[in-house]
């Protein structure tokens, strides 16, 4: 069953960052937020096993499935490599997700964050590309695909190896598209010349795209003085061919409104506009930032439960505004329940699991140094 890339919406609503209370998924918000994304004729929604320490999945059936037909939305969730241990865990996780979603099938089954090294290799050990074919034959998985963290050469070799993947879901923003490590627009193209569909994550950069330096924000304003900052970064991404659907984290009415406005009043960037951002780019990236997207597949398994996020948001703004006392204030707040940056204990889980590949351990040795100090 091949994909209609005219009939996806082009902005899905990602679960990975849904609003909380008391740490816990705020379920009442969340059910006010689908319901607004679904008036606006949007259906497309994605979650995974671990997001939200695994409770995304039972958002997604509480918010979506219980209150809506099943034929008027489309869901995806994702296998992870790190939680297989044996050829058994595949099956066993699979229909954990199902009776978690409460449904009989996913439309979109991706294997989570296939990348050089032991995830695919993983996927590879234990026949997951096969394994999903079974499935999609059995009807319950219509789409199979994967999220992807690798190398250019890596995809290249996946594609080549498996022509039945479907679509492939990437990070790609203004920002991360000369990046060395990400080098997302070189994944675009390849993907692009195959005519595989593409998704989108990180469209935003886990919100670095939304919020910037005041000289930067106000060449933005001056050329659109009524659009987000955020807006920029989803029209570059939805001005580009070949995108299926742009994923947004969104974790507040707030977010929704502003990205619902973006794409239902959809303006592809005019030259001019390209050229800015283009000019915003290098500016960018010549700031030393950390990279972090807040994905918090980090902070699951910490054994001193640091905020790793946090820490980096923390020593972000205080390399764009050092004198800036509210970040000193938030990340006093933040360590009342949370370990501190000097609690790192360089166990290196968090390492083994980062999308962007950052060292965190030295990363967190800087600041402890900065925000550790009596």
């Amino acid at each position: 069953m091949s994909i209609d890339l005219s009939k996806m919406p082009k902005l899905g609503f990602g679960m990975m960052r849904l609003p909380q209370t008391d740490q816990k998924i705020d379920l009442e918000q969340v059910c006010s937020m689908v319901d607004r994304y679904m008036e606006a004729g949007l259906n497309y929604f994605d979650t995974a096993y671990v997001y939200h320490q695994g409770t995304s999945e039972i958002a997604a059936r509480e918010a979506l499935v219980k209150r809506y037909p099943r034929d008027s939305f489309m869901l995806a969730t994702k296998l992870p490599a790190w939680e297989i241990k044996e050829q058994s865990d595949v099956e066993r996780i699979f229909q954990e997700q199902l009776e978690r979603a409460g449904v009989d099938y996913f439309d979109f089954y991706l294997l989570h964050s296939v990348e050089d090294g032991a995830n695919y290799e993983t996927y590879v050990k234990y026949d997951c590309f096969d394994w999903c074919m079974q499935r999609k034959a059995e009807g319950k998985i219509r789409h199979f695909g994967f999220s992807f963290h690798g190398s250019p050469e890596l995809l290249e070799t996946i594609l080549d190896a498996h022509p039945e993947v479907e679509f492939v879901q990437i990070q790609y923003n203004y920002l991360d598209r000369t990046n060395p490590v990400v080098r997302s627009q070189m994944l675009y193209e390849i993907l692009h010349e195959r005519n595989i569909p593409i998704i989108v994550m990180e469209p935003v950069r886990g919100g670095m795209l939304s919020s910037m330096p005041p000289e930067i924000e106000a060449r933005f304003k001056v050329r659109q003085p009524e659009k987000s900052i955020a807006s920029w970064a989803l029209r570059f991404v939805g001005s580009m061919p070949g995108i299926m659907t742009i994923l947004s984290g969104m974790s507040n009415d707030e977010q929704m409104e502003d990205n619902l406005h973006t794409f239902t009043h959809f303006e592809p960037l005019a030259e001019d506009e390209f050229a800015i951002v283009n000019e915003i780019t290098d500016e960018l990236m010549s700031m030393p930032q950390i990279g972090c997207t807040a994905c918090r597949y980090c902070c699951d398994g910490c054994p001193s439960q640091i905020s790793i996020p946090d820490v980096f948001r923390t020593i972000n703004t205080l390399r764009r505004y050092p004198d800036d006392w509210r970040s000193k204030n938030f990340y006093s707040g933040l360590i009342q329940r949370s370990g501190k940056a000097s609690d790192c204990i360089a166990c290196g889980q968090c390492e083994s699991v980062c999308p962007q590949h950052l060292p965190i351990i030295e990363l967190m040795k800087e600041a402890a140094g900065i925000l550790d100090q009596n």
